[in-house]
């Protein structure tokens, strides 16, 4: 068997370790993180699968951390790259310094696209690859008004900004041999958010949200959003709003609503 290299981001813990531990039989790793200790560890277990496995600590809320990725990847050998650290940083906007809005969005709406740029010329040279971005169910909740809900401007903003470009990609790629994937899960029973989804009896687990992404790959699925059920008719549904909106505004006289005369 010839394995290939896979690049995964947020490696230490959680969905990123989940998916690290799935491919380790049949590919090579590259983990990345901040936490060089969890890698070392990870690392260490995985080789016992006989996987060749680099560590590369970097902290992809820093520009220099996303370079130090983004040259990993233009050497042109990874054939899947799984973007998925990420950090919450729920909280009303106004409560949010200034800084970590840099922070946050360059974490998890920049470092996606830097590196699925720096990813593409490989695969398709070589013509095959895979690309996963893990966003969230949330990336669809900007009009959910839900008390319970996390207050969640900046996380959604970026989000919903992944889950766009992923979609966008996918149709862009479309006449290509690489696979595009943007995943979707809901509360996942980690690390995140002070591990607030262990104590949430719904959660999944992360070994379960990476093992459905991986069979959404398998199935050419764009979007996978693990636990909903119909998903391809609620797809068709999103597609047919989107439609509606762009097809239906997209036209050279104003609505009736702001054409009426003043009263």
């Amino acid at each position: 068997m010839i394995r290939t290299i896979a690049l995964i981001t947020g490696a230490s813990s959680g969905i990123g370790a989940a998916y690290a531990r799935l491919l380790a039989d049949d590919h090579d790793l590259v983990l990345v993180a901040r936490r060089a200790d969890r890698l070392a560890d990870l690392a260490e277990e995985l080789r016992a699968h006989g996987a060749a496995v680099e560590v590369l600590p970097a902290d992809l809320m820093t520009h220099d951390g996303i370079t130090a990725v983004t040259d990993r990847l233009a050497t042109g050998d990874v054939r899947t790259l799984i973007s998925n650290a990420g950090a919450g940083g729920y909280a009303p906007l106004t409560d949010v310094e200034s800084a970590d809005v840099d922070r946050l969005l360059t974490l998890n709406a920049v470092a996606p696209v830097r590196l699925v740029h720096a990813a593409l010329p490989g695969m398709l040279a070589a013509g095959e690859g895979a690309i996963v971005t893990v966003a969230s169910l949330l990336a669809f909740s900007a009009g959910f008004a839900d008390p319970r809900a996390p207050r969640r401007t900046l996380y959604v903003a970026a989000k919903a900004a992944t889950l766009g470009f992923t979609r966008t990609l996918a149709n862009e790629l479309a006449d290509t041999p690489l696979r595009v994937q943007v995943l979707c899960p809901g509360v996942v029973a980690t690390e995140w958010n002070s591990g607030a989804g262990h104590n949430i009896p719904w959660a999944m687990t992360p070994e379960d949200v990476a093992s459905a992404s991986l069979a959404g790959l398998r199935l050419g699925e764009t979007v996978c959003a693990p636990g909903l059920e119909g998903q391809d008719a609620a797809l068709d549904a999103l597609l047919a709003a989107e439609s509606a909106f762009v097809s239906g505004g997209n036209q050279p006289a104003l609505a009736a609503r702001y054409a009426a005369p003043r009263g």
